[in-house]
């Protein structure tokens, strides 16, 4: 039996922090366990506005507005959406680039929109950046970002919401179903056909 409401997990982070690795795998674990799923892609590599450190803060408001478009349109098409960031971490690289300054006023949805997600992952930065040709492998501009994040997080989702894993510990042996598990609780629902779940609120 299909889940009575869809549920959504963000996996958060720095760039170069392994998430898509995360993200694909953990929908992986979900879908074996016979729950549809959805995968958001990281829409920031779709900016026509710029990225990096040379971003503008329409560049970054561009970012968010485009992910909150992405998990509008997505959200409803199965039991769980798996997104490759969120508004939250998001915010983090526009609050950077405007000096902690918000001249969009977007703060208020950025607040509303987290509230949104029934569970996180954050990876944690312990592994080196690795050039992809698209992000930075400036470790000054990572520092900068995750400087923020630290700062903003605890604002903005709550700590029972928002596991941490080290980057490093996203290999091909990373069990991922105790989170599937955990995200299922949360939800009120079974991660595997009848199963009893006891919600976590």
């Amino acid at each position: 039996m299909a889940w009575s409401r869809h549920a959504k997990i963000a996996f958060i982070g720095l760039h170069s922090v392994r998430k898509s690795n995360a993200v694909h795998a953990f929908a992986s674990t979900a879908g074996r366990a016979g729950r549809s799923v959805e995968v958001g892609r990281e829409v920031v590599r779709d900016n026509p506005l710029g990225l990096n450190e040379g971003a503008t803060a329409e560049a970054q408001l561009w970012v968010l507005m485009a992910q909150v478009q992405q998990e509008l349109e997505l959200a409803g098409r199965a039991e769980i959406l798996v997104t490759d960031r969120s508004v939250v971490d998001n915010f983090a690289y526009y609050l950077r680039v405007t000096g902690d300054e918000d001249p969009f006023g977007v703060e208020p949805l950025i607040r509303q929109w987290a509230t949104t997600y029934d569970l996180s992952v954050r990876l944690l930065p312990d592994v080196g950046l690795l050039d992809d040709g698209v992000r930075s492998t400036s470790d000054t501009f990572r520092d900068e970002i995750e400087a923020v994040l630290d700062r903003i997080l605890p604002i903005y989702l709550a700590a029972d919401r928002c596991l941490a894993v080290p980057a490093s510990h996203v290999t091909a042996d990373f069990d991922w179903w105790g989170v599937a598990e955990r995200l299922a609780a949360i939800a009120g629902e079974p991660l595997v056909e009848g199963q009893l779940t006891a919600s976590l609120g």
